[in-house]
């Protein structure tokens, strides 16, 4: 499962990205709880979950609000 301090700074980077992109603070937190309750629920039956599982997991469900916000957060950390 995801510990406490991943979800935690997971959360704090997606908020970041949903600024930069210019999603308002209150649909991103939305986005945010509800892709990542997603991501929890369909990884829950796996004993060992790996960053790029939980990134993938995460990208599926953010697709469902912000293409945008999903292409963001997928190729965060390079260079575009």
């Amino acid at each position: 499962m995801i510990d406490e301090t991943t979800e935690k700074s997971l959360i704090k980077t997606l908020k970041i990205d949903a600024k930069a992109i210019g999603i308002p603070a209150g649909a991103a937190d939305i986005f945010i709880q509800k892709s990542l309750a997603a991501a929890k629920k369909s990884l829950a039956s796996r004993k060992l979950i790996t960053e790029k599982d939980l990134k993938r997991a995460l990208i599926k469900e953010l697709k469902k609000y912000s293409a945008d916000f999903a292409y963001v957060y997928e190729n965060r950390d390079k260079i575009i």
